[in-house]
């Protein structure tokens, strides 16, 4: 046997704590298949329809899921010939000079696009979801390059609220990055170029407030830092914050640039150790009305590892309210600097607010995560993804659900709770692995919408029927939006309007606790009926039992729990074979599964020999001793 699946299955045990609780693979047929790798991807969804666009290379896929597959409409979104041939002499990169979809946002009512354009960036009307016409405002064509990033690999965020696009362009080549309100009824506004240090966006969210003109967004990037040693990292993780009612500054200073623009410094690792993550990838946000919530961002580090953090809304809104600003000790100015609300634009504290802006747009205090550390997950996968949910479990509280996706097109279900980070499941989805470039989540119809190069699926939320037919294995998936329904005997998704007072839904978020079951159900072992398994008694044997849950402990009984065997975890079995030491004699093998103090037969085989040849070679038999000494000792 090849050393490298030894070492895998020595480290399988190692990490097996911070696996995945259960994995499945996903085969529904839900997805679309691109007849040509789409490596550059936009995405476009609504909450509560079934329908996403997608900006590829030169076209816009509007894909509709169905409960009887998926129907898709694909409009073309060629480039102007003049573009073409002019990147055609000014680059050297053939792919480039396409029109690559970097923008799709409804504002009101209005479908806007924006592209590539072969490095001469674009934007159009999407009409009637069949055609596209060039985007104009006042009779003026818009001004594209402010929206649409002018390169394919160029990262680029765009938000649509209240009737304006907002629009963040990282730094490429000449461009030197910026954070505008791009296409509005209101005034048009830009950062100032000393404000962003060479800036990678990442996301942008609204933060909402009961009263209007308090409504904010925040956007979340990394820029490059200017300080850094040699060993340091070359990145600082920021996050920047605009008011939406900005109508920007007077005359003779800032007057197309924001007057609220703050950021804060982002810090992702543990306590005040050298070990921080400080290239923020990409950032989700929950929030609630009253201003609370949770910001979840991926970071990676200069090893290229990638790891969670998590941040309370009410700390980031606190610290932009009260923090003082860095580099500026002089008197303050009549203004709380970067307030939201109305103000007297002529009156000489405004004017000199608005220099304090300009010279210091960064507040002293540092944003650290909740429990002041990564969450804690497997850091051997490679996180390319992030988004998350919030739901309303039995008990009338509200749990964090976040979808990691990762370079080998896979997705981790993780509950996060004020304790820890339980990783629900893994999803092995699609048919060709590659990275999963694009995730949108939908609360309100409850689907995860996900896309690789290749292909675009769509999974329920709530997939309670993958758990199992009993209350043990329903609670113990830990699942907020499924719970064991005690009158119909099933693992249900909870719905909507559930009552919690005289609701019969179980469930145990907090800690795995089957014992909800009910004492009888608790200790109930599921007895299985061997399958008969003939073998010449002098040749290998090699016994499987799949493998459920990858947190529980898996053991082989010989009749009645005379002997005992371990076993070796291999994907998703766990085998059982002969050494030369502890020989399989004749009898009642059964596989063991031990979670939560609970023991449950999965598998059982009756080994009879007989007098036939032997099947396999004495060397399978050799390789598998050698494997199972190396993962642990047999005990009797």
């Amino acid at each position: 046997m090849h050393p490298a699946i030894l070492w895998a299955a020595l480290f399988s045990l190692v990490v097996a704590e911070k696996s995945p609780r259960l994995k499945f693979t996903v085969q529904e047929p839900a997805r679309f298949h691109f007849a040509k790798p789409e490596n550059y991807m936009t995405v476009y969804h609504q909450q509560g329809s079934n329908v996403l666009y997608v900006g590829g290379q030169a076209v816009i896929y509007i894909i509709n899921f169905t409960q009887k597959g998926v129907q898709e409409t694909q409009i073309p979104a060629g480039i102007d010939e003049a573009a073409r041939q002019y990147c055609a002499i000014r680059s050297d990169s053939k792919i480039e000079c396409d029109n690559f979809i970097t923008v799709i946002e409804k504002v009101n009512d209005t479908f806007v696009v924006c592209g590539t354009n072969a490095g001469t960036p674009n934007c159009w009307l999407l009409v009637n979801n069949t055609v596209l016409t060039n985007l104009t405002e006042n009779g003026q064509r818009v001004s594209a390059s402010d929206i649409s990033p002018t390169y394919p690999s160029q990262r680029s965020v765009s938000l649509s609220a209240d009737g304006s696009l907002y629009s963040a362009l990282s730094a490429m080549g000449k461009q030197l990055g910026s954070i505008r309100r791009t296409y509005s009824s209101n005034r048009l506004l830009k950062s100032e170029n000393k404000w962003l240090l060479n800036p990678q966006f990442a996301g942008a969210a609204v933060i909402p407030a009961t009263q209007k003109y308090n409504r904010e967004i925040y956007i979340f990037f990394s820029e490059v830092n200017k300080t850094a040693d040699l060993d340091e990292d070359p990145y600082r993780a920021r996050i920047g914050r605009i008011c939406m009612d900005d109508e920007g500054g007077i005359k003779a200073m800032l007057p197309d640039s924001w007057t609220t623009f703050l950021k804060a410094r982002v810090m992702c690792g543990t306590g005040s150790t050298p070990l921080q993550y400080n290239n923020l990838r990409r950032a989700f946000v929950i929030t609630s009305p009253h201003r609370t919530g949770v910001m979840y961002g991926l970071f990676s580090n200069a090893w290229d590892t990638t790891v969670v953090c998590a941040y309370s809304i009410e700390d980031i809104d606190q610290a932009f309210a009260k923090s003082k600003l860095k580099g500026y000790n002089n008197p303050p100015t009549g203004y709380r600097h970067g307030v939201c609300g109305p103000k007297n634009h002529t009156s000489t504290q405004y004017q000199k607010m608005l220099g304090v802006i300009r010279d210091h747009p960064e507040i002293e205090d540092m944003i650290l995560p909740v429990g002041e550390a990564p969450l804690d997950l497997p850091t051997e996968d490679h996180f390319t993804h992030i988004v998350a949910d919030t739901v309303l479990a039995v008990n009338d509280e509200h749990y964090s659900v976040i979808y990691l996706g990762t370079e080998q097109g896979k997705i981790l279900k993780v509950l996060h709770t004020i304790e820890e980070a339980f990783i629900i499941s893994q999803y092995s989805l699609f048919h060709n692995e590659g990275p999963i470039i694009n995730m949108v989540i939908d609360s309100q119809t409850g689907h995860l919408y996900i896309g690789t190069a290749m292909e675009v699926q769509r999974v329920s939320l709530a997939d309670c029927s993958r758990y199992g037919d009993s209350c043990r294995e329903c609670i113990l998936s830990r699942d907020p939006y499924c719970g064991w329904d005690m009158a119909r005997k099933r693992c249900l998704a909870i719905p909507a309007n559930y009552n919690v007072t005289t609701g019969g839904l179980l469930q145990s978020l907090d800690q795995s606790n089957a014992s909800v079951c009910g004492d009888t159900a608790a200790q109930k072992t599921r007895k299985t009926i061997p399958k008969e398994v003939q073998m010449h008694k002098d040749g290998p044997v090699m016994l499987p039992c799949p493998v459920r849950s990858y947190h529980a402990t898996y053991s082989w009984e010989k009749d009645n729990c005379i002997k005992r065997y371990p076993c070796t975890i291999f994907g998703s079995s766990c085998l059982l074979g002969s050494k030369p030491d502890l020989p399989l004699k004749e009898g009642v093998f059964r596989c063991m599964a031990t979670e939560n103090g609970l023991k449950q037969e999965v598998v059982s085989y009756k080994l009879v020999f007989n007098a036939g040849p032997s099947v396999t070679s004495p060397a399978f038999t050799l390789a598998l001793s050698l494997l199972l000494t190396m993962i642990g000792f047999c005990f009797q």
